[in-house]
């Protein structure tokens, strides 16, 4: 593939990693995501506001991009091509916000003509048991994944742990929980799917 002359010595090395995680070298997804994992981040965070959305955010991105690494091509820097994945991934996050918001101040509108309220106080049985059914399922398909990506799956969700504490708890760099959580959230997504293929 034609690499762009004009590139900066750290776009070459980033086009080197790219290939070098294409061929399978997970220590190249790591570095990097470590190179530009906090650019990322801070330009989301300007975008979002919100710390919690702009580090899901950021995984997303890295995300989209490894998933689909292969259509990067050296025309121009990686860091421009995953720039703009996470700009429009954060576009559309904040799109949907914005529906719902609009959908449920619809709704309250909509109250004054009788509608039923859209929160009920009291709880519904019918409801805590299919909540309870989807906890059992998501335990049942994480038990599925590998003992490190179980691991990292239930610090994360279950015991709601940062990523920070996850780290520390694991002894491994930031970079590499990140990176090997999206695997895991990539994993555990396959098998919903495939599961709810084979239900219908």
């Amino acid at each position: 593939m034609e690499i762009n002359p004009n590139l900066s010595n750290k776009a070459k090395h980033d086009y080197k990693l790219v290939k070098l995680a294409i061929s399978g070298d997970e220590q190249s997804y790591a570095e990097l995501m470590d190179r530009y994992r906090d650019a990322i981040y801070y330009m989301l965070l300007k975008m979002v506001n919100n710390k919690n959305d702009a580090e899901d955010l950021t995984i997303e991105a890295f995300g989209k991009a490894f998933k689909n690494i292969e259509q990067y091509t050296p025309k121009y820097a990686f860091s421009t091509w995953l720039f703009k994945i996470a700009t429009n991934n954060c576009i559309d996050f904040i799109r949907k916000q914005k529906a719902n918001l609009i959908s449920i101040d619809q709704a309250e509108e909509d109250e004054d003509m009788s509608a039923p309220p859209l929160h009920s106080s009291n709880p519904d049985p019918e409801e805590d048991m299919i909540k309870n059914q989807r906890v059992d399922l998501m335990r049942d398909v994480v038990d599925k994944l590998k003992p490190r990506y179980r691991n990292l799956i239930k610090l994360r969700y279950f015991k709601e742990y940062s990523y920070e504490e996850i780290a520390q708890e694991l002894d491994l760099p930031l970079g590499t929980v990140k990176a090997q959580l999206f695997r895991a959230r990539e994993l555990l997504y396959n098998i919903l799917k495939n599961r709810d293929h084979h239900l219908k």
